[in-house]
Formats: C-alpha cells, structure tokens, sequence
C-alpha cells in the first residue's frame, strides 16, 4: 500500500477546470470511497469504474484510493466485504450454537437475512454479487472459499448430528442447501417480492418474521428427511421389494 500524505487536501486534476475544494475529515473519507465504490461497482462493474470517478463520487482526492486501500483492486474487495453491506455469518457461531437443530437453523437464517433491514443497499448488494458472479475477478471465489463453504459444512455437521448420521451422503447437503436457498432468495428474489407482495420484507420486525416462518418451514424439511430415512431402513431388502 503506497503512503500518501494528506490525501483528501485537495482533488488531483489533469485540466485546468477549477475543483471544487473537498471535504478533509479523515475516516470519513474511507466511508464515501465505500460507498461510492458500492455505487459504481454495482452498476458499471469492476473493469469500466474509473478510480477518478469513484473518487469524484466520494468527493475525496483520488489519491485517497492508494492511501486507504492500495488501488481499485483493493478498494473492490474491501466494498464486496465490509459489513455494512455484506454482513458475514460467522461459520463458528452454527458450530458453538446449542445442540438442537432448531437454534442452529435460526441461526443461519437470521445471520443470512440481516443485511435485508438495510433495504436501502440490498438491491446494490445483489447487482454487486450478480456483476462478480458473470465478471468474475476473483473475489466471488473468495466468498465461496471463505464464507458460503465453512457456513454450509457447520450446518451439514449439525445435520448429521441430529440425523444420527457418522458422515454426510448427498440428501444432507440437499438439504442443507435447501434450508440456506430459504433466505436466499430473500435475496435473489428482492425485487419481485416487493412488487407482489412488499409488506413482506418492508421492515426488520418484517423481516424478524419472515425468518421465524421459514425456521418452520426448514424444521419441516429437515423432520420429512429423518422420516424418509427411517421408512427407507424399514423397507425390506428382498429382491421381490427391492424396487
């Protein structure tokens, strides 16, 4: 990371068009490179977002961009991580969660949906992801990586454990997947949730209950997969009833 010396003192500028003197008021100025970063990001994706027009954005000296995160690069993956808009579940938290299966699920979908009461940077979140995930630089893989993956291991462990099982076979990551595809797409279907039905996610007590009714819907699920189990070790093995 280069060290720049007072970097929102005044706009570095190539023309001579007179800048309009910019605001010095130092972390600040970290926050609007985010946010603007978040903005453009999301609309324009990675490759066509200048650094001058972030920082024109933010209303920073565009040297600020080295000094707080390196480059764009940097910048990039900072905006695609930071909490405010992407907040991380905590794979730890399912694995010290107590014993039931229920509190380890709500859990889950709770730290999943949490960034869903900030509804202002939801749809700027999603277009992020969607933009990573078809012009991939990386950082997507990383997420994957360092938080879907260990998230979902917890959640198959906890699984396992109430299911009785010595290891996971393909239905318990089905259904482990099924249970996360529950807040999902909370995500992925924002928009026509609001278009069909908004009260449903127009408030974080909204959202509080929305996460309540699909714990239900999660215990049922996981509740259909133990009774399929146990009717399939009922079942007789000889080769009339094999099939």
């Amino acid at each position: 990371m280069k060290s720049v010396a007072n970097p929102d003192a005044r706009l570095e500028h190539t023309d001579a068009t007179p800048q309009k003197p910019l605001r010095s008021d130092g972390q600040q100025a970290r926050l609007r490179l985010l946010d603007a970063g978040l903005a453009l990001f999301a609309d324009k994706g990675f490759a066509q977002t200048s650094t001058r027009e972030i920082a024109q954005t933010a209303q920073v000296n565009v040297a600020a961009i080295s000094y707080y995160f390196g480059d764009k690069e940097g910048l990039y993956r900072a905006v695609f991580t930071d909490p405010r808009y992407n907040p991380r579940l905590d794979a730890q938290a399912l694995v010290n969660a107590p014993a039931d299966i229920r509190t380890t699920v709500r859990v889950l979908l709770a730290g999943l949906t949490v960034s869903l009461k900030q509804s202002d940077l939801t749809k700027q979140c999603m277009k992020l992801h969607f933009r990573e995930m078809l012009q991939p630089t990386g950082v997507w893989q990383d997420e994957i990586d360092q938080n879907i993956k260990p998230n979902h291991q917890a959640l198959v462990h906890a699984l396992c454990q109430h299911l009785q099982l010595a290891q996971a076979d393909d239905d318990v990551h089905r259904l482990a997947f099924s249970i996360a595809g529950l807040a999902v797409m909370l995500h992925v279907g924002h928009d026509v949730i609001t278009v069909i039905r908004p009260k449903l996610i127009a408030s974080p007590a909204a959202i509080d209950l929305y996460v309540e009714r699909m714990l239900g819907y999660a215990m049922a699920m996981v509740d259909a997969e133990a009774e399929r189990r146990a009717t399939t070790r009922q079942l007789p093995t000889s080769p009339h009833t094999a099939s």
